[in-house]
């Protein structure tokens, strides 16, 4: 039974179908998968939504007619990973069933054209949530994909997707949906095809004692925290800004990672500074520091060290803590990461709308701050964005 439903101050009405769970075409084998040490990680038990928006199909080589059918079933896109449920064990790990369970798959239809909503460029989160929905956990465990078509008046139509962090980063997670659009325009299989491979970086144990990078004893404290409300925002930085600024760096592992696995692959590195010299001194130090450290962590010794170090951690039950006072930083380059927005501490680095072509070769940074910081905040990037070389890096 479809139903339709207006959330309060939103500017349409959405029609949503029953969620169906789409099985394959074809048999399946039946089997259980374990995971890497990096996927094992308890921080990582989260499913990250994303949103990808196509306009109209005269814009796009991928048709939402491809992708679902009017009963809400698939039509010509046949999924390029057995349908799966995730659960921990009472050994601690983490495992994937591949039971042929099926997707959970949402079909719904919106009573406005994108381009009303900005196409979900740089909206508000309250309002892009609806094109993504939760499926709960059961005794079995959790779905780890989670799928939502939109169909929008005007022809075009958004995908959202759900997909444990458990199963991949953020250039895994582009992948595998670049894989679900490849398959999605008529393909028969991906340019790239995925390998599950997780054994390859499952580290040793060793007698090498844990030690936290982060003193907590010494950690800064801000005004702003404790904090009742959140705020998004998301700053548009062009290529020659990027220019630069950037640093080219990547981490490397010997042997390397084949083209294909799209498992979590990213080396946490951390940079200590006082507080006093992160708001009184220049940027170029701070760059600096960054470069320095990423440098190090390019090392495959560097790289094996802390997979060891977070395999025995995990068997000895240890937590890398950290709080408020802390930052992450990632570069997954995927769209409209709405999860993400639940927590303070990320800054998440996107690929920019193509309706800008002067954004051609930059990015977005999305991030949340404290509502009582946000103000200052724009002001300060704001005034970094618009410097010159020299004085950026003065």
């Amino acid at each position: 039974m479809a139903t339709g439903k207006k959330t309060n101050d939103l500017p349409f009405l959405l029609e949503k179908k029953e969620v169906v769970l789409v099985k394959p075409k074809k048999p399946t084998p039946s089997e259980v998968l374990s995971f890497s040490t990096l996927d094992n990680d308890p921080n990582l038990e989260i499913i990250y939504q994303t949103i990808y928006v196509y306009r109209a199909k005269s814009f796009s080589s991928i048709n939402g007619d491809h992708l679902v059918s009017s009963n809400g079933k698939t039509h010509d896109l046949e999924l390029s990973s057995d349908p799966v449920t995730l659960k921990r064990d009472s050994d601690g790990e983490l495992r994937l069933n591949c039971n042929s369970s099926g997707v959970p798959f949402l079909s719904a239809s919106a009573n406005c054209e994108l381009s009303s909503l900005d196409y979900l460029d740089g909206v508000a989160v309250e309002v892009a949530k609806p094109f993504v929905f939760d499926w709960p956990a059961d005794d079995d465990g959790r779905h780890p994909l989670i799928l939502q078509v939109t169909k929008f008046s005007c022809g075009g139509f958004t995908v959202g997707m759900g997909l444990s962090h458990s199963i991949c980063d953020g250039p895994g997670a582009a992948q595998f949906y670049r894989a679900l659009a490849e398959l999605a325009t008529g393909k028969t299989e991906p340019s790239v095809k995925p390998l599950w491979e997780r054994e390859r970086l499952v580290g040793k144990l060793t007698k090498t004692l844990f030690q936290n990078p982060i003193d907590k004893s010494s950690l800064a404290t801000s005004p702003h925290i404790p904090f009742t409300e959140i705020e998004h925002c998301c700053f548009n930085v062009n290529s020659e800004t990027i220019k630069r600024l950037k640093t080219r760096s990547r981490g490397r592992l010997n042997p390397p990672l084949p083209d294909g696995y799209y498992g979590n692959a990213c080396i946490d590195t951390f940079v200590t500074i006082m507080g006093k010299d992160l708001n009184e001194g220049p940027l170029s130090r701070i760059y600096k520091l960054i470069k320095e450290m990423k440098k190090i962590a390019c090392s495959s010794d560097y790289l094996w060290n802390l997979i060891n170090m977070f395999e025995m951690m995990r068997r000895e039950n240890k937590k890398l803590e950290m709080d408020d006072t802390t930052l992450f930083l990632t570069d997954c380059l995927i769209p409209v990461p709405l999860r993400a927005l639940d927590y303070l501490d990320f800054i998440i680095f996107i690929s920019p709308s193509t309706l800008d072509p002067a954004m051609k070769g930059g990015l977005r940074v999305l991030l949340s701050f404290p509502a009582t910081a946000m103000a200052k905040f724009k002001e300060e990037m704001d005034a970094l964005l618009n410097l010159g070389d020299d004085k950026a890096l003065a």
